[in-house]
C-alpha cells in the first residue's frame, strides 16, 4: 500500500508564465549600412596564377633558345656515346644502335632547326604612328548650320573613340568635309585638296559603290590603291571606306595597323548611315533654298 500511495502523490507543478504576446512584431532594421560591416579579409576561392606562362612572357629569349640548347646537347652526346662504346664510327645498317643512332641525330637536328626558326620569327609590335601632314579644317561652304553641326559631331565621335586621324567625306561629286591630318603639298604648308571628281571615277570608290558595303583596308601599304589616296597623310596606316547611299563615301584614315575594331567597324557603318540621311535631306532642299 505504500508503495501505492507513493505512486500516486501528486508532484506540485506550476506553469511557466507565458509573456504576453506583443501586438506588433520588433523592428528589425532593414537596411544595414555598409560601414557597420566589419572589413574582413576575402577567404573564398582565389582566381589561380598561370606561373608557367607568366615565366615564358618573361623569358621569352630562353624559351626560343631552349630548342637549341636541347638539340645541342643531345647531339654532343649522340656522340660521346658513340665514341665510348667501341662501335665502328660507320654506320652499319644491321646494327641496331646504329639505326638508333641516327634517328637520334635526325631529332637533335630537327630541334636546333626549330629553334633557329623561333628566333628568326618574332611577333610585330603594332603601335600607333603619328601622321605626317598638316592640321585642316576644309568645310563646304553652302552648308547649313546643323549640317555642319552634325559633320562636326561626326568628326569629334570617330576621332575620340577610334584611331580615326583624316575624315574625307565626298557627296553628289562635292567636298563636304575634310578634317583631321592631311598630307603637305610639296611647296607650302597647305594640306592636298580633294579632287572628288577623279576620286569617284578611282576604283576604290567604284568597288565601295557597286557592292554598297564597307570597306576596310586594315594594312593601307598592302593595297595599290593606296595612290588613289593622295589627301591622306602618307604614312596612314589604315582605311575605312564607307559608302553614304549611292552618292557619296566617307573615308576615315587611321593611324594604327587594324586598328578599327570590329565593334568600331559597325558604328562607322551607322554613322554612315546616319550622315547619308543628313546629306540626302539637305541635298533634297537645297533648290528650294536657292529658289527662295
Amino acid at each position: 500500500m505504500e508503495a501505492g500511495r507513493i505512486l500516486h502523490i501528486a508532484i506540485p507543478w506550476s506553469p511557466r508564465p507565458r509573456r504576453p504576446r506583443s501586438s506588433h512584431l520588433p523592428n528589425f532594421p532593414r537596411f544595414i549600412r555598409a560601414s557597420s560591416i566589419q572589413r574582413a579579409s576575402y577567404k573564398g576561392p582565389k582566381p589561380g596564377r598561370d606561373w608557367i606562362a607568366d615565366w615564358v612572357s618573361k623569358n621569352d629569349d630562353t624559351v626560343r633558345s631552349l630548342p637549341i640548347y636541347v638539340g645541342g646537347a643531345s647531339l654532343l652526346a649522340v656522340l660521346f656515346n658513340r665514341a665510348v662504346s667501341g662501335i665502328a664510327p660507320v654506320a652499319d645498317a644491321s646494327s641496331s644502335q646504329s639505326r638508333a643512332d641516327l634517328l637520334t641525330l635526325g631529332l637533335a637536328v630537327t630541334n636546333i632547326l626549330a629553334g633557329l626558326v623561333w628566333l628568326s620569327i618574332r611577333p610585330k609590335t603594332i603601335t600607333p604612328v603619328d601622321p605626317q601632314g598638316v592640321e585642316c579644317q576644309v568645310i563646304y561652304p553652302h552648308l547649313s548650320q546643323s549640317v555642319v553641326s552634325e559633320m562636326f559631331w561626326a568628326w569629334e565621335s570617330l576621332s575620340a573613340v577610334t584611331c580615326c586621324r583624316s575624315l574625307v567625306i565626298v557627296y553628289d561629286c562635292k567636298c563636304i568635309v575634310q578634317i583631321g591630318v592631311a598630307a603637305k603639298l610639296q611647296n607650302d604648308d597647305n594640306p592636298v585638296a580633294v579632287d572628288a571628281a577623279k576620286l569617284m571615277q578611282g576604283s576604290l570608290y567604284q568597288g565601295v559603290l557597286k557592292s554598297g558595303a564597307q570597306s576596310y583596308l586594315a594594312n593601307l601599304s598592302l593595297y595599290p590603291g593606296r595612290s588613289e589616296l593622295p589627301f591622306l597623310p602618307s604614312n596612314t596606316q589604315a582605311v575605312i571606306l564607307q559608302p553614304l547611299g549611292d552618292k557619296g563615301i566617307a573615308i576615315l584614315g587611321g593611324d594604327t595597323i587594324r586598328g578599327f575594331t570590329t565593334s568600331d567597324q559597325a558604328w562607322i557603318t551607322y554613322v554612315g548611315d546616319k550622315l547619308d540621311a543628313t546629306l540626302a535631306k539637305y541635298m533634297s532642299n537645297k533648290p528650294a533654298v536657292v529658289q527662295e
